[in-house]
């Protein structure tokens, strides 16, 4: 008995990172990745960005914008953890439960997973403490707060909150395919529960340059400046989100799930890629590549080119960019 293997019809994408191990390439990382002028053209496109993609947390600032929009006076640091993928840091977690109180919620309204705090850190001192996983210690619990909470604000139903056809991710989705300037071409669930909606790496890129260009006062530039004003309600103390809108002025940068990166800068120029094979250890190095052609000079870049592999206790090699 024979059997045959269609061929795929997928494109072969491009190696936009390598592992190198003793001198030795032992691997190779895939995928798409855009690069916009000021102008918003297309300035380098590697493999194929206008394919959709699920870009998991790099929605969040659209989410954000929609919760602004449904009508939830949010700003500052309480803005910045809407759209956030916290850390699980003793501040992170401390604002979420304010942000539920302040609206009548409790932890318990939340329909996070129960996880660990996201960063390694973190959790290893939460696992020492005693502490167990919950969903207020997931990373998405402070967007799901202000979701809840602009539920609360406009006595929509919280219990439903995440389902597809509530007035609120109804709006979500209107508000990601407008950033985009293209539909969203599928519906998912985000590992949080949430709605996630696919978009092309260009639409990404464009949305998050829309952001820092959008006029003072909407809802798209008060999330782009709260995060800017407050990355580490965004992210971590210890993560490369936090770094890049320290170092970089007036940059806007959110990682997601699945090796999703985007980036924009005040100027309008702005970048979006995915790792084909979610490997999250090579968003690092792609990310300071594109810095790299994009002119930005800080010291994060340096900081996050190379991300060493080890044999034992010794650096034998690296992940870096291959393009």
């Amino acid at each position: 008995m024979t059997s045959s293997i269609a061929p795929s019809s997928s494109p072969v994408l491009p190696v936009l990172a390598e592992v190198v191990r003793s001198g030795f390439t032992e691997g190779r990382h895939r995928g798409s990745l855009v690069v916009l002028a000021a102008d918003g053209s297309v300035e380098l496109a590697l493999g194929d960005p206008a394919a959709p993609v699920f870009p998991r947390s790099s929605n969040k600032p659209m989410q954000a914008a929609a919760i602004l929009r449904a009508g939830l006076d949010l700003s500052g640091e309480r803005l910045a953890l809407a759209a956030a993928s916290h850390s699980g840091e003793g501040f992170h977690l401390e604002l979420v439960r304010t942000m539920l109180a302040e609206h009548g919620l409790k932890p318990d309204d939340l329909q996070t997973p129960p996880d660990l705090p996201l960063d390694p850190v973190e959790a290893e001192a939460y696992l020492a403490a005693g502490g167990v996983r919950e969903p207020l210690t997931m990373n998405c619990s402070g967007k799901h707060a202000a979701m809840l909470a602009v539920c609360v604000r406009n006595g929509w139903d919280t219990a439903s909150y995440l389902d597809p056809a509530h007035p609120l991710q109804r709006l979500v989705g209107e508000v990601v395919a407008e950033a985009a300037g293209e539909p969203v071409a599928a519906l998912g669930t985000d590992g949080c529960g949430a709605p996630l909606m696919a978009i092309g790496l260009v639409g990404l890129a464009r949305a998050f340059r829309s952001f820092v260009l959008a006029e003072p006062g909407t809802a798209e530039r008060r999330v782009a400046d709260a995060m800017r004003a407050h990355p580490e309600y965004v992210a971590g103390t210890r993560r490369p989100d936090t770094w890049l809108m320290r170092e970089v002025p007036g940059a806007l940068s959110k990682m997601g799930a699945e090796a999703v990166q985007a980036l924009a800068l005040p100027d309008g120029r702005a970048l979006a890629f995915k790792i084909d094979d979610g490997a999250t250890r090579a968003l690092g190095p792609v990310l300071a590549r594109s810095l790299e052609l994009l002119g930005v000079d800080a010291p994060v870049v340096s900081r996050i080119g190379s991300a060493p592999l080890l044999g034992g206790a010794a650096r034998v090699g690296e992940i870096r960019a291959a393009f």
